[in-house]
């Protein structure tokens, strides 16, 4: 029989104790480990889905609306409010300034020359 252990008691009860402290330590570390993904699974079932369309809105009185982005846009300023798709096309229309990296005007089928002409002190 392969039996490379100490034959005294003392050695083979230090042993003991040697490994019982390490499954503690082991313990320990996979209650964290279990506790840490949780927290991370509770966070990211809790998050709020990303809105579909964004208005970004301006400075001053009233925060007017200065541009429509796709939810997913990188170039979103703070300052924003979600929009349902039915507003993005309405406020899009009206001639609000569509983001030119998300394009939401493309995204929601709104030509070009449907839109009305811009003040020529806004370009």
């Amino acid at each position: 029989m392969f039996d490379d252990l100490p034959a005294d008691l003392a050695r083979l009860l230090t042993l003991r104790t040697w490994h019982a402290m390490w499954l503690e330590r082991i313990d320990a570390k996979i209650a964290t480990v279990r506790q840490r993904e949780a927290e991370q699974e509770h966070g990211r079932l809790a998050r709020l889905p990303e809105p579909e369309w964004v208005v970004e809105l301006g400075i001053g009185d009233g925060r007017p609306p200065v541009e429509v982005h796709a939810g997913h846009c990188y170039a979103i300023g703070k300052r924003r409010r979600p929009i349902s798709r039915d507003e993005a096309r309405r406020l899009l229309d009206a001639g609000l300034r569509a983001c030119s990296h998300c394009a939401p005007d493309t995204a929601l089928d709104i030509p070009l020359s449907s839109r009305p002409a811009l003040p020529a002190a806004a370009h």
